[in-house]
């Protein structure tokens, strides 16, 4: 047995051996702290951070600043970084294999590579020269670690350099995010529209009168059902919809509000800003305050900045305090193309044109590239099949759509002066809220707006004969803006924002119901003064207020004495009674009535939602939410409304009922196991954590209960919510709040890993400014 006992000491000390070796890796791979470095600066610049990782950097130049920036987020996300200009230029096979190769081609019909290039080439020589001062900082970042960050080891992976063009990528990553990008919306409206008959269309389809809360004061009326039959496609159908779920929420989103001077104790106007996105490890942003000399005026500003980019996105200059949220309007068109006999040819105003034809190579890792052959048309790309007889126009494709302007926010001294600088920035287009510190707020959209021919088409258009094109981009004299509203206060939450001339303007892009605007905007009403804290509250209100009519119509018509008796509902009915007021951890009211809503529209909605199915579309490419169609369907119950599979509309209601309280027993045992935290556990985890064995949770935030939800101030559900919550007023930067999820760090073993995590899980305020400094790094000019 003595060679048995060798054996296992031998295989031991390999395995030791091996996990030495990994762990001695991953610490080789922890960015730099302390200390100084030889660096490509043309004066010192001190990067300092505090005890939760938040960095400061100070330098005597912008283009220095910028540097030291790239390489803060080269040793703290540069894996990150390259997942946000991989998934833009469709170039995640090369890192993950055949399991990318869908999505890449995808992402090539847009060819954002090429785009990328083509907006690095047209920047003015400032910004080009930044963007070049900051890559090169992102390449000495990276270079200056020990050992590649630790995801290029479990992918047996070389980390490529960044280009100046990257950080483009980053940012048509983020159009990705914020915006279709398949024109699936106006090809699922322009199905119905084609299905129904114009007033039941209008009446399914449109914008909330019951939620909404636009900041011009300006409303919409409720459009009745109308009295002609139900159509029989949307109450007979014989085939049964899969996946029945619905368009009910934006998937992306946020709020941002402001009080003036006028509606605080000592005249200053403050604001809050909480965007809304997908929330993974590490986060979307990473904190930053930035300071420069600049023609002998000092500048300090601070926020979140996205790795991949030299700016600062949302924060305060001491001057002014900006924040975004997304507009939901209308920013592409779906084009219904007239082809030739031959397919192979396109109808426009000038005649018939031949497509163009461009290779897209995609290399995967692990097998020979894919070559795929892009056909595009005058306006935009041909979509895939099987919409492959329509092309996509989108200003993420034009010049327009894409530059580095939102760098002039930094110097911006007031809102009046913001609100001009918008029409130029090349971003998503998003609602801005400015505060300035002599107490003024105001509103626009920032990011290019297209000028069209004719009104928003919610579906898709002939554009041959020339009366459905684009002739350009609107001037900021024509962008609708709100400047020091008497009420003293602003709101954005992704609903409708304004109305009349100025929405025909904008369009519809899939607005939220006004539901969390509403809660937002009378939350505000309610205190003559606010302060930092107040809004704060008011960003983690998760008060379920749109809920409760149909807590209501469960109390008073579904909940009857016979039905609670036959299937032993007491104890459901008394949770519903008891707790559904707010979407907090501890409540099974809210859990029950939540999943009664939801599924009450999807068995009201299945055979529409089956029509989409069998078109290759589904529920929740809808533009528009059917909350309001829904509730007076119900509401009225006629019976050519009522879906074929069911016997009456209380049958339906009932089955509503019973459906989702067994789904809730089935993945939770139980009616009291089935509480909203349980139900909204966090699952933020990092990309790479289901690719490593038994230590793979390790690099994941620890699932924990979270009180929000939907159509509430406080979004939250499993992997999407807040991505950030600040509160800020211009020139008093130290009262100010600034908390993100998870930490500034993607390594693992950085003490700022998950340093935020506790404060953004628990509610807790942090501060907008940095804290004590823990650690010093200074880059020296090199000799």
């Amino acid at each position: 047995m003595l060679w048995f006992k060798r054996i296992s000491i031998g295989l031991f000390s390999l395995i030791l051996l091996v996990i030495g070796f990994l762990y001695f890796a991953l610490r080789s791979s922890l960015p730099s702290y302390e200390g100084e470095l030889p660096s490509e600066v043309s004066q010192t610049v001190e990067i300092s951070r505090d005890a939760q990782g938040y960095v400061s950097i100070e330098g005597e130049n912008r283009n220095d600043v910028a540097y030291a920036l790239g390489f803060v987020h080269a040793q703290e996300r540069f894996f990150q970084m390259d997942l946000l200009r991989r998934n833009a230029a469709g170039e995640l096979s090369e890192l993950f294999g055949e399991m990318a190769v869908e999505l890449d081609k995808k992402r090539r019909i847009h060819r954002f590579r090429a785009k990328a290039e083509r907006g690095f080439a047209a920047l003015p020589p400032e910004q080009k020269a930044l963007l070049q001062r900051y890559t090169a900082g992102v390449n000495a970042g990276l270079t200056e670690l020990g050992w590649p960050p630790f995801e290029y080891g479990l992918l047996a992976q070389t980390p490529r350099n960044w280009v100046e063009v990257d950080s483009f990528l980053a940012l048509y990553s983020m159009y990705l995010d914020l915006q279709g990008s398949e024109g699936k919306d106006e090809l699922a409206m322009g199905l119905m529209q084609q299905k129904l008959p114009q007033d039941w269309y209008d009446f399914l389809f449109q914008h909330s009168p019951d939620w909404q809360a636009a900041m011009d004061d300006s409303t919409v009326s409720l459009i009745p059902m109308p009295k002609s039959a139900y159509p029989a496609l949307l109450s007979g159908q014989k085939i049964a919809c899969t996946e029945c779920s619905l368009h009910d929420s934006t998937d992306v989103g946020s709020n941002n509000f402001a009080v003036s001077g006028k509606r605080t104790a000592d005249g200053r106007a403050i604001l809050a800003d909480d965007m809304h996105l997908g929330i993974r490890v590490p986060g979307t942003w990473f904190k930053a305050q930035l300071k420069w000399q600049e023609n002998a005026e000092s500048f300090a500003v601070a926020g979140v900045s996205l790795p991949g980019t030299p700016a600062i996105v949302a924060g305060s200059n001491g001057h002014i305090a900006w924040g975004f949220t997304n507009s939901t309007a209308d920013w592409s068109d779906v084009i219904a193309l007239k082809l030739d006999e031959k397919g192979e040819k396109y109808q426009t105003a000038d005649g018939w044109q031949e497509f163009s034809y461009q290779n897209e190579v995609i290399k995967v890792k692990g097998q020979p590239d894919e070559l795929v052959l892009q056909k595009e048309t005058i306006w935009g790309p041909v979509l895939s099949p099987p919409f492959q007889n329509y092309a996509y126009r989108w200003v993420a494709h034009d010049p327009q759509g894409a530059n580095f302007n939102l760098l002039a926010l930094e110097k911006s001294k007031g809102v009046k002066q913001t609100l001009k600088l918008a029409a130029s920035a090349g971003v998503p287009t998003q609602n801005l809220l400015v505060a300035d510190k002599d107490g003024a707020i105001g509103w626009t959209l920032i990011g290019a707006l297209p000028q069209r021919k004719v009104q928003h088409m919610d579906s898709p258009q002939d554009w041959s004969n020339g009366q459905n094109n684009w002739t350009g981009y609107l001037p900021h004299t024509a962008y609708p803006q709100i400047y020091q509203p008497q009420s003293g206060q602003l709101w954005t939450a992704n609903s409708r924002m304004i109305g009349g001339k100025d929405l025909e303007l904008i369009g519809n892009g899939g607005y939220d119901l006004g539901a969390r605007g509403q809660q937002i905007r009378d939350a505000l009403s309610v205190s003559a003064h606010h302060n930092e804290q107040s809004l704060h509250a008011i960003q983690l209100d998760h008060r379920a207020l749109m809920l409760a009519r149909w807590q209501q119509l469960l109390l008073d018509t579904v909940l009857t004495k016979d039905f609670v008796a036959e299937h032993q509902l007491q104890s459901y009915r008394d949770y519903v009674m008891k707790d559904a007021s707010q979407a907090s951890i501890g409540s099974v009211g809210y859990s029950l009535v939540r999943a009664f809503r939801t599924k009450a529209l999807e068995l009201t909605f299945a055979p529409l939602t089956a029509v989409l199915e069998q078109n290759k579309l589904s529920g929740r490419d809808l533009k528009f939410s059917l909350e309001t169609a829904g509730w007076e369907i119900i509401r009225q119950q006629r019976t050519d409304t009522l879906p074929a599979a069911f016997s009456s509309w209380r049958t339906l209601l009932q089955q509503a009922v019973l459906q989702s309280k067994q789904q809730l027993e089935k993945e939770h045992g139980s009616l009291a196991a089935a509480n909203w935290g349980n139900l909204n556990q966090s699952a933020i985890a990092h990309p790479l954590s289901a690719a490593v064995p038994f230590f793979g949770d390790w690099l994941n935030m620890p699932a924990m209960p979270m009180n929000g939800d939907s159509h509430m101030p406080r979004v939250q559900n499993k992997v999407h919510g807040q991505s950030e919550r600040m509160v800020v007023s211009p020139g008093k930067e130290a009262e100010g709040i600034l908390v993100i999820p998870a930490g500034q760090s993607g390594h693992p073993l950085s003490p700022f890993y998950a340093a935020d995590h506790d404060f953004w899980l628990k509610e807790q305020p942090l501060g907008f400014l940095p804290g004590e400094q823990k650690y010093l790094l200074k880059l020296q000019p090199k000799a």
